[in-house]
């Protein structure tokens, strides 16, 4: 009798664990950025943030097809081997699903070969570097991002329609000097600024690349004297940004206009509270902050997502700037949560890699029909830059105290750009 028991015992056991399996089935998605470390300030904090968001609002509201997404934080410590190292660790012990981040380009680039080598999944959603798909025929790695050729052509196209309007110089006319931190990230940006500016007509004055972690940009700063451009174009992280405009303040440098390219410079508060009101004006190109677009012009919903992106950003730091890097984590996090894995899932049958890479393959979302405007709609196998989003676009964003515009392209502007800068600026000609 009692053997009878034991063994009802046993299967009752058995049943009411698959059904609790059944009712919890997961899906493991390691999580990398860097939490501590220079670049935390940089930008990679609020793109975890925006990240972190998204992946508890779709928990919230019933998880993806039934399964409930598991993240696994890590910290990268702003170290690049870090990253790799807790890329294997999450692949090999956690036996994640997915691989979700990352910041650095530096990062990115090594972590995205290891990643498609191993045949697991990967979905990059906030480093920009162009060099992380250009010519690598990837196959399980994908990136709705915006990448850093778009990056340094904005900038470009965005001088050439404002140089005479608003500096009052033909194309021809206009000095541009190109300095850029020297890794995956800031180089990419540079080629692009390189390649554009030069084919519009400008005067490139100097290209210059530096070490992020260089503790004296000076002679930098007295080559950029030297050469008088009118424009600035700097790719940089937030300590090597500062450090630049600190030692360009002391040593009595001048422009007419500073264009950052993401990154530190998408941390305005930051630059803010180091250099208060000569920070202003300072643009940047990046992908949109999704607060700054009129809700009206996307698919319906989209507003809504956004507002709820807000409150919990606000409700965890305080104060009135939000960065772009929340959007880019919540926005890219979300197109993989409620597009990506959902066709997987339901098409194929799992989210497994190549269920996954088969069902990014054919997202197809129009432009308006993400928090942050563009598109979504991956380049194919064969492809010089096969998993890029062929549709991201960046804009040109102008801060002014608290405020950020967007002044470039023409079509969602909220305000003309503001240059050459006001007097008064310490940095202004």
């Amino acid at each position: 009798m009692f053997k009878k028991f034991l063994s009802a015992l046993v299967v009752s056991s058995l049943w009411l664990s698959g059904a609790a399996m059944a009712q919890t089935k997961q899906i493991k998605v390691g999580v990398i950025f860097d939490m501590s470390g220079p670049l935390a300030a940089g930008g990679s904090n609020a793109s975890y943030l925006g990240t972190k968001y998204a992946i508890d609002l779709m928990n919230e509201r019933g998880g993806v097809e039934g399964h409930k997404i598991v993240p696994i934080y890590v910290d990268a410590q702003s170290k690049t081997e870090v990253a790799i190292n807790e890329t294997e660790r999450l692949l090999n012990q956690e036996k994640v699903d997915v691989i979700l981040g990352v910041f650095s380009s530096a990062q990115c680039v090594p972590m995205a070969q290891r990643v498609d080598q191993a045949k697991k999944f990967m979905w990059a959603n906030v480093c920009v570097s162009s060099a992380v798909f250009k010519d690598k025929n990837l196959k399980y790695v994908f990136r709705p991002q915006v990448h850093s050729d778009q990056m340094g052509e904005a900038s470009c196209r965005f001088l050439g329609e404002n140089s005479k309007a608003k500096l009052g110089k033909e194309v021809k006319d206009l000095k541009v000097a190109i300095i850029y931190e020297d890794g995956p990230y800031g180089a990419g940006v540079a080629s692009g600024n390189d390649l554009v500016c030069k084919q519009l007509g400008m005067q490139v004055v100097l290209k210059e690349g530096y070490a992020a972690t260089s503790p004296d940009l000076s002679p930098l700063v007295t080559k950029l004297r030297r050469a008088k451009p009118d424009v600035i174009l700097h790719t940089g992280y937030n300590p090597d940004i500062t450090l630049f405009l600190r030692q360009a303040k002391e040593q009595g440098l001048k422009w007419d206009a500073l264009i950052g390219h993401g990154a530190g410079h998408g941390q305005f508060d930051k630059l803010f509270a180091t250099f208060k009101d000569d920070a202003n004006l300072i643009m940047n190109v990046d992908p949109v902050a999704a607060q700054l677009l009129d809700a009206k012009t996307l698919k319906p919903g989209m507003g809504a997502l956004t507002a709820e992106m807000i409150k919990r950003y606000k409700a965890d730091v305080k104060g009135d700037e939000i960065p772009t890097h929340v959007s880019m984590g919540f926005n890219q996090t979300w197109i993989l949560l409620s597009d990506v894995m959902p066709r997987a899932i339901k098409k194929y049958g799992s989210y497994d890699p190549e269920s996954l890479r088969k069902a990014a393959l054919e997202t197809d979302i129009p432009e308006g029909g993400t928090i942050q405007g563009y598109g979504v709609k991956f380049f194919p196998p064969g492809h010089p830059m096969s998993g890029q989003n062929e549709r991201s676009t960046p804009v040109v964003h102008q801060y002014s105290g608290n405020d950020t515009f967007v002044v470039w392209p023409k079509a969602i502007k909220s305000r003309d750009p503001v240059m050459p800068l006001t007097k008064g600026n310490s940095y202004a000609n």
